[in-house]
């Protein structure tokens, strides 16, 4: 797939520009091990679906483990002028995130150009595999990143239950906050749907 018509051309140019550097550390690699799979989540991977709310980090996992190189920062300007900083986040971490154990195996590969996917294959999380990931924190920013995937009719309520109800089953501990989660979220896919008349 390629980003959505609407992603801001400035801030893809940024994103081609950090995730060409992680291809640079990666080059030399044997090519056995080769293609590395960056599979991103979060705002970014919002922006690449929606064109909608620009992410200043870059939420990801590989398939491999990788020393990352140092300078993961670029600098850019918006559509506006405004100055912009574009980082990778070192700190994400996915335990936390309710996420299906096949999420990133079914994960979309996003076309960059610039990005060679026999080095680095940059993936994107399904629409409703990054709606359930968004069910862990489930901020207010969350609830308005699920409204915005169904006004794009990318999920709807039933799938985001089935798919989220069968991550649920690999958790431990109190999981009712996140079943209220689920019940919340299905509510505001079903009244997007509804506003939009679809």
């Amino acid at each position: 797939m390629r980003p959505d018509g609407n992603a801001r051309p400035d801030y893809v140019e940024a994103f081609v520009a950090l995730a060409k550097r992680i291809e640079t550390a990666i080059t030399g690699t044997p090519k056995r091990a080769l293609p590395i799979r960056m599979v991103v989540a979060g705002g970014a991977a919002m922006h690449f679906y929606t064109g909608e709310r620009v992410s200043r980090d870059v939420d990801a996992t590989f398939s491999r483990r990788i020393a990352l190189p140092d300078d993961l920062e670029v600098a850019y300007r918006d559509a506006d002028g405004a100055a912009r900083l574009l980082y990778f986040d070192r700190q994400y971490n996915d335990n936390f995130a309710l996420l299906h154990e096949d999420a990133y195996e079914d994960s979309k590969p996003l076309v960059l150009k610039g990005i060679d996917a026999k080095v680095l294959e940059v993936r994107l999380l399904t629409p409703v595999d990054l709606a359930t990931s968004k069910l862990g924190r489930f901020s207010s920013h969350d609830r308005d990143d699920i409204a915005a995937l169904a006004r794009r009719r990318l999920i709807d309520s039933a799938g985001l239950h089935r798919r989220a109800a069968q991550a649920l089953g690999g958790y431990v501990g109190d999981v009712s906050r996140l079943r209220d989660a689920i019940d919340i979220a299905c509510r505001i896919v079903d009244d997007e749907r509804k506003r939009r008349g679809k």
